[in-house]
């Protein structure tokens, strides 16, 4: 992994990580908060709101694009963790990773931490988000990952194989909507081995969750797929009814949502929730005639993984 302190925008003291395939870019002078992800020569899979880049010390919460790193449950109050100051950052040169760490806590006194690693011999990175609770009380909450992407896409949500009654009399799945949920919205797609949710401009906001066992989320756009994965931990409890995978799109971006499981984190004590991320070029055009044309392609992908 080489690393490098460069200017993205007027943020002067952010750090590009890369290999020979991809790069990812961290905040400094705000955070945490992953800038950008992509192949070289290709687009970021992240959106970012350019009249927000290079800001610094704001009183409210910028969205700004990206990836970051909340808590959940979500604020009823809309209280959100403003990101807008520095952070810490250094190398483990245990682990090769590079750590970027909060120094700012608000509302609550939660200490956020993107553990960093670009894999030399694959497109791949390793974020490693850490919560620690420094209140002088215990809290329920767990760590929450949210990429926000590049507006135009389609989220391929990949589901479990179809069982058959009467021999699968429990259920395997669970989906949590909002009040602003529509399920006959027409960016939404209902098959048998994938359900599709498409960005597109001039729809109101959606989202739903699901308690996701299916390891992986893959967002196509025009040059690139992203590929995140994350795990399911059986009998843990996890937010909003038990979602450990939340999307949400609007009109401008979509957002690709993991979520670790909640626990009561004693002064001074951590969670942890991993994600891995891909990315790869396109060179054909995705398939999507059927679902069985649209696994085989995605499956040549999902090869490169670990999940292979």
């Amino acid at each position: 992994m080489n690393i490098e302190t460069i200017s993205f925008n007027k943020w002067k003291n952010s750090l590009r990580l890369a290999n020979e395939d991809i790069e990812l870019v961290v905040t400094t002078d705000i955070g945490p908060r992953v800038i950008l992800f992509k192949s070289h020569q290709h687009d970021n899979v992240f959106k970012v709101f350019e009249e927000q880049l290079g800001g610094q010390n704001e009183t409210e919460w910028m969205i700004r694009g990206g990836h970051r790193l909340w808590l959940a449950p979500e604020d009823p109050k809309g209280e959100y963790h403003i990101d807008n100051e520095p952070v810490l950052s250094r190398q483990d040169l245990a682990t090769g990773e590079v750590l970027i760490e909060s120094i700012q806590q608000t509302p609550q006194r939660v200490k956020k931490t993107l553990g960093l690693l670009v894999h030399d011999d694959a497109p791949r990175a390793t974020v490693r988000h850490v919560i620690t609770n420094e209140e002088r009380e215990p809290i329920l909450a767990a760590p929450w990952a949210l990429s926000v992407m590049q507006p135009g896409g389609l989220q391929i949500i990949p589901q479990p194989p179809l069982g058959s009654h009467p021999k699968d009399l429990l259920p395997n799945r669970g989906m949590v909507l909002w009040p602003y949920t529509d399920l006959s919205d027409a960016r939404l797609t209902f098959g048998q081995k994938f359900w599709l949710l498409r960005q597109a401009e001039g729809y109101l906001p959606t989202k739903l969750g699901l308690a996701h066992r299916e390891h992986w989320i893959a967002y196509v756009l025009p040059d690139s797929i992203f590929i995140k994965t994350f795990e399911y931990e059986t009998g843990a409890q996890y937010p909003d009814g038990g979602c450990n995978f939340e999307t949400f799109t609007n009109s401008e971006m979509m957002e690709i949502e993991s979520l670790g499981s909640l626990k009561t984190l004693a002064p001074g004590e951590s969670a942890t929730h991993i994600e891995d991320w891909y990315v790869f070029p396109l060179t054909q055009e995705m398939r999507i005639e059927s679902e069985d044309s649209l696994a085989e392609w995605v499956e040549g992908f999902l090869k490169q993984t670990h999940l292979r």
